[in-house]
């Protein structure tokens, strides 16, 4: 899946004010509070983020990543990247099967 992040904003479409170092995201289609394991096989980084936003509105990218998520996966100088995502339970940390 190819992700974006962004570091900008106030609040976010769930309500919620925008944490730009946050382990948060962006969906166009996902519930929010969907809680997923992204991987960036690049550099085998990965970390759990919760939907709490929609977008991104750029064709071709499914996923917008809060700058905090973004860092830690090692994708801000290229500021995109093919990511492995799996969901999560909305409230616990395993998988749904």
């Amino acid at each position: 899946m190819k992700a974006s992040y962004y570091a900008s904003g106030t609040l976010t479409a769930s309500g919620e004010r925008f944490d730009k170092k946050g382990f948060t995201a962006a969906s166009r289609t996902l519930p929010f509070g969907t809680r997923l394991l992204v991987t960036n096989p690049a550099n085998n980084c990965t970390v759990i983020v919760r939907i709490n936003d929609r977008g991104p509105y750029i064709r071709g990218r499914e996923l917008d990543l809060a700058e905090g998520a973004a860092e830690a996966l090692g994708m801000i100088q290229q500021g995109t990247a093919r990511l492995k995502v799996l969901p999560l339970s909305r409230t616990a940390d395993s998988l749904d099967l």
